[in-house]
């Protein structure tokens, strides 16, 4: 398109780049609205046109700005996402904090936070912006909905806070938070110290013969990549059902020749106002059951659905689930207080319950240096007595803390501490695991790696 001698000429009028992109927003929106709205396949090519025509036409003109790069910016802020277009979409990206409109920090995969010189032009334009990223999901941002949950595609959530329950002059403060694809292997959590391969492997096994693992800690101590990859070590012909809430995060579907291998359901909720059009963890988990699965994830236990969650787990199916925890004890005690939103059972039966649902935890978490590390791997022993102990098995023993050059330096080592129980031998016999396999796992051997 030969538009950049009509964008420049000395007829042509100078704009501020902010005052044309709102001229141009409501050209738009008043005339051609179904190409914002719409999902028409060409609706991108569209739009350029009707704005290179609109500026065409007014013989507009912004400085340092060619006629091509413009119409490009333009559209960008229009159906796009702004400068954040380019860091949601891009690699190595795991979050993007928005503290306020002129305010927003980067949070790489390598543990990096970067803040941005980057910035929105006004609460109103970041304000615009998120708006449009929760169109996406159906969401709306406003005076009578100011705090929002939505996302942008399978992998992509968003939590946006607005005025009044932010000050009025920080327009928004939101967390877009980025899952991005990674073919995560064994081999790459070894080597970044993040878990040894037994313990990998003991994870790995357990799932596959029928024990349900609760994997613990706090948001981005990397618990769901882990949980990602021990479900790609199941066998083909194991049935897997997922629960993700409103963006997928997993993706399981395996193919050969352009034939998918194993067997798959991946589940997602759905938000509405309405509550017959609303579905939540609770009916997935209902739901569950019917389709026969050998397992089942539930992608994060934050409310009633994990009295659901563990009432699965203690029909026989392995259950294979996130929670937001600071220890692996500690992880028990919040099972009881979520399901105690479903049901009225006092403490201790609830507590009889998820330990029996869950015999392993494991406890993940970010150290200071934002190394990921996983903690512990514990077991809950029943005993004959229907008292409980807990085991740990495997833990990271940490063995000097300093500062160097103003950064944290972290030592440690993962031990084994503890051989499996004799219960939960017997269950893994129980459930197919070869006599060979128990007899490595029932051996204590102390190791430092």
């Amino acid at each position: 398109m030969k538009s950049e001698n009509l964008f420049f000429t000395p007829e042509s009028e100078v704009k501020d780049f902010s005052f044309l992109l709102s001229d141009v927003q409501a050209y738009i929106s008043e005339n051609y609205s179904a190409l914002i709205t719409g999902n028409l396949a060409d609706a991108k090519a569209q739009m350029k046109r009707y704005i290179t025509k609109y500026i065409q036409d007014r013989r507009i003109a912004v400085g340092g700005m060619s006629g091509d790069r413009l119409v490009d910016a333009l559209y960008t802020e229009m159906a796009e996402f702004g400068f954040l277009t380019k860091y949601i979409f891009g690699a190595g990206i795991e979050e993007i904090d928005i503290n306020s409109w002129r305010d927003i920090e980067v949070q790489y995969s390598d543990g990096r936070t970067v803040k941005l010189e980057e910035c929105f032009d006004s609460p109103e334009h970041a304000v615009n912006v998120i708006r449009r990223m929760l169109h996406v999901s159906g969401m709306v941002l406003d005076n009578a909905s100011p705090i929002v949950l939505g996302h942008l595609a399978k992998n992509i959530r968003i939590a946006v806070l607005k005025s009044p329950i932010v000050d009025e002059d920080v327009g928004v403060s939101a967390s877009i938070r980025i899952v991005n694809p990674q073919s995560m292997q064994k081999d790459d959590f070894v080597r970044s110290g993040t878990a040894t391969e037994p313990m990998l492997d003991f994870l790995s096994l357990c799932i596959r013969y029928g024990i349900s693992i609760c994997m613990a800690g706090a948001t981005s101590s990397g618990k769901t990549t882990v949980a990602g990859w021990i479900l790609t070590t199941v066998p083909d012909n194991k049935r897997i059902y997922t629960i993700e809430s409103g963006s997928r995060e997993l993706a399981l579907v395996r193919e050969k020749d352009g034939r998918v291998t194993n067997s798959v359901i991946h589940t997602l909720t759905r938000d509405s106002d309405n509550d017959r059009q609303r579905v939540d963890q609770i009916s997935l988990l209902d739901m569950a059951l019917r389709f026969n699965p050998d397992i089942v994830v539930v992608g994060e236990m934050r409310g009633a659905e994990a009295n659901a969650a563990q009432e699965a787990a203690r029909t026989g199916v392995a259950v294979l689930t996130t929670i937001h925890s600071n220890s692996c004890e500690a992880t028990y005690r919040r099972m009881v207080s979520l399901c105690k939103r479903a049901v009225d059972l006092s403490d201790q039966t609830l507590m009889d319950y998820v330990t029996e649902a869950y015999p392993i935890v494991v406890f993940c978490k970010q150290l200071e240096n934002k190394q990921r590390r996983m903690m512990e791997i514990q077991e809950c022993e029943i005993l004959s007595d229907g008292s409980r102990t807990f085991r740990a098995l495997f833990q990271y023993v940490i063995t000097e803390n300093r500062m160097e050059d103003g950064r944290f330096i972290i030592e440690g080592h993962h031990e084994q501490v503890n051989s499996i129980s004799d219960s939960l031998a017997r269950r893994l016999l129980e459930n197919g695991m070869p006599q060979t396999l128990i007899s490595q796992l029932k051996r204590k051997e102390v190791q430092s790696v």
